[in-house]
């Protein structure tokens, strides 16, 4: 390009990744807002890039109308075929029909520092904005994909990353708890998506959401980026572990070894990444009761039946060994399993299931041997019960009225040696009581797994 000016619009659009026209716009539109503030004249300003000088050329338009009403903006048929007479000669001139509109060229020499200081500012938004518009129009359509950034800076706990050229942020919600940074580590992160509007950074990143995990796995285990092995769910507590159910669609090819690897080499590699989070490789199925069983690795399950296929609710009997196992550390790995899976999962230990066995045993028979000497009469019809306890069956709730547990409150206040001394009811099921009254009064954290018990 010929003139500093020129030279500067191309390293001010390659800079900001936009086209030299966009900022020619922005500068004749500045031009032009600033020479509105100084003239004040009402005309109908119009700016126009000069390529040859390097300049904005401004111009006052007049349209040539039989009789002039405005002077600011309209001119005459006879004083424009007069004007460009001597200028142009008489074929120009009495070209000049009605309606065509006539240039006017205005100093722009005069426009002083502030009307500079008003396009300037102009020249910025403009920039700005088409600077903005490429940014979504690039990176709206790569939601999901893993980019590759250096942390810049910490706002509000919020962290701002440099991919590329761009900034992008990480909200603190979208962070790993069990991940810390400082400028210029390298991070990997998926985009979640893309704001339009923000005044800050404009791209949403994640290390959270599961889009990361296997997008990693992709990148980390060929078969599944070549299709051979799919992924049909993933699911996360991020920092801590991660469920991934996959599938193979052939039948020479194992995929729960395809994604560990050679002595777990490539399953290692996306826990480094992850800083530690544990992840349980399982193998899909179409088969509800075969899903759940693999979902709830590493615990070894006994049984598996379905309470309610409408609802969504299995029971799991396991043994008693293995019960904390399969609920998890706070109720987390039944929990990841029923989100991997879609169904409510209720864990029962072998011994909490002969108990259940036992004393519904021992309600039949109860029921069936009348009294001697009493005639026999029809069961009375079960009351209504005065509550109900999240995650516990009614037949439970029944057996805590009739032991004189008549309100949450009570059964709350109880201990779980208390609970445990009712008909039916072990240890583990009055753990799982008190936790689900003291929740559901307000005194406690809810009960850890999120698996219900059948009604």
């Amino acid at each position: 390009m010929s003139n500093p000016l020129q030279q500067t619009i191309e390293a001010l659009a390659k800079e900001k990744g936009i086209e030299p026209d966009v900022v020619i716009s922005a500068i004749e539109e500045a031009v032009a807002t600033a020479s509105r503030k100084y003239y004040k004249t009402g005309e109908n300003l119009k700016t126009r890039f000069n390529t040859d000088t390097g300049q904005v050329d401004l111009f006052a338009l007049k349209t040539v109308v039989e009789e002039v009403t405005n002077p600011a903006t309209e001119i005459s048929l006879n004083e424009a075929r007069e004007m460009y007479r001597p200028l142009y000669g008489d074929d120009v001139a009495n070209s000049i029909e009605l309606g065509d509109e006539m240039e006017f060229p205005k100093a722009t020499e005069v426009l002083g520092r502030i009307a500079a200081q008003t396009a300037k500012q102009v020249i910025f938004q403009k920039v700005r904005e088409a600077e903005r518009e490429n940014i979504f129009a690039e990176y709206h359509q790569r939601v999901g994909e893993v980019v590759s950034g250096a942390v810049k800076r910490f706002e509000n706990g919020d962290i701002i990353l440099e991919i590329g050229r761009i900034e992008a942020v990480l909200p603190r919600k979208e962070q790993s708890r069990a991940e810390s940074y400082t400028p210029g580590d390298r991070v990997r992160t998926v985009i979640k998506g893309v704001n339009r509007s923000a005044k800050g950074p404009q791209i949403v990143l994640s290390r959270t959401d599961p889009a990361l995990l296997i997008k990693l796995f992709e990148q980390e285990v060929p078969e599944i980026y070549d299709g051979t092995v799919i992924i049909r769910g993933a699911v996360r507590e991020a920092g801590d572990r991660a469920k991934v159910a996959v599938f193979s669609r052939e039948r020479d090819v194992d995929p729960v070894g395809a994604c560990v690897g050679m002595k777990g080499t490539r399953v290692q590699s996306i826990i480094r990444e992850l800083r530690g989070e544990k992840i349980d490789i399982v193998e899909w199925s179409d088969d509800p009761i075969a899903l759940v069983t693999n979902a709830l690795s590493p615990a070894k399950v006994q049984r598996v039946s379905i309470v309610d296929d409408h609802e969504r609710v299995m029971e799991v009997v396991v043994e008693d060994k293995q019960l904390s196992l399969a609920i998890g550390k706070k109720g987390q790995n039944v929990r990841l399993a029923a989100k991997l899976t879609g169904w409510r999962i209720d864990i029962k230990s072998e011994e909490e299931k002969r108990r259940e066995v036992e004393a519904q045993f021992e309600g039949l028979e109860a029921a069936a041997e009348p009294v001697e000497g009493e005639p026999t009469a029809e069961p009375p019809a079960e009351t209504a019960l005065p509550y109900t306890l999240a995650g516990i069956g009614e037949k439970t709730v029944r057996k805590l009225v009739e032991g004189g547990f008549e309100s949450i409150e009570a059964v709350a206040a109880a201990t779980v040696e208390r609970l445990s001394e009712l008909p039916g009811i072990g240890a583990k099921t009055a753990e799982k009581i008190l936790a689900a009254a003291r929740a559901e009064h307000g005194t406690a954290e809810p009960p850890a797994a999120d698996a219900q018990e059948p009604s």
